[in-house]
């Protein structure tokens, strides 16, 4: 602060700047939601860095990938997860999961009706789960059309099952980092619903939860619903039925 001529310490103070102050807070909240997408994207690109395609030739590849969070299988924001445990049981490969350091996640590796099948447990935060999606895409050269994302579902109940093919992230940071990452939307998608929270429960505290006793019962079935949804589209198409490129055509199971 300034002295004046008695020697005495006079305060600033500016009408300008007390009137625009009240505008701030709002103009401060759109600069870190964008910063925040900004440096979510920059962040997916800095982790892909050294990754290198190591493309395979021969035979037909898919790549079904279990959003969630490492270790946190057992909420539901992870529910991908347990729905890619449950498909490994199915296919006699629950015992085959091992880390894979190139991808940044755990991989099984089956065969489904003559076409390869990745099964991916990404070891990274749901957040930038598409890291590892697009390193085991480029590891085993998989196209993006060729990718399943089993990921959760606010806005379909528990016991909704629904394929969705491609189209945009719905609010799902997962999926978002998979489509930043990938350079596209075009990936099949595999939503389980998980219901919205009841009463004043905040979301966060809700997807980051475990399911309940009386939800587990219903989880059962889920699973083995999702694995059969998930087995129909591994196989090869035949001439009968074929989904559009770039459809936006859903298909549920209750």
């Amino acid at each position: 602060m300034p002295l004046n001529p008695g020697g005495k310490v006079s305060a600033v103070t500016s009408s300008s700047s007390s009137s625009s102050s009240s505008s701030l807070p709002i103009n401060e909240l759109l600069s870190f939601v964008t910063m925040r997408r900004l440096w979510t994207g920059v962040r997916n690109r800095l982790l892909l860095i050294g990754s290198q395609a190591e493309m395979h030739t021969g035979g037909r590849r898919k790549l079904v990938v279990g959003l969630g969070n490492p270790g946190m299988e057992g909420t539901r924001h992870s529910v991908g997860m347990a729905v890619l445990g449950a498909l490994a049981a199915r296919l006699g490969a629950a015992d085959r999961w091992r880390g894979d350091g190139r991808v940044s996640g755990e991989v099984v590796v089956a065969e489904v009706e003559r076409t390869h099948v990745v099964l991916l447990r990404p070891r990274l935060l749901m957040n930038v789960n598409g890291v590892s999606v697009a390193k085991a895409a480029g590891k085993f050269g998989i196209k993006p059309e060729d990718i399943v994302l089993v990921h959760d579902e606010l806005d379909k109940p528990l016991g909704k099952v629904v394929i969705k093919h491609g189209g945009s992230a719905r609010g799902h940071n997962g999926v978002r980092s998979c489509v930043d990452c990938l350079q596209t939307d075009v990936m099949l998608r595999l939503r389980v619903g998980i219901g919205r929270p009841q009463g004043k429960t905040p979301v966060e505290r809700h997807v980051l939860g475990r399911f309940s006793s009386e939800e587990r019962k219903v989880l059962e079935s889920v699973l083995a619903q999702s694995v059969d949804l998930l087995l129909a589209q591994l196989a090869p198409p035949s001439s009968s039925s074929s989904s559009p490129a770039g459809g936006r055509r859903e298909r549920s199971k209750t």
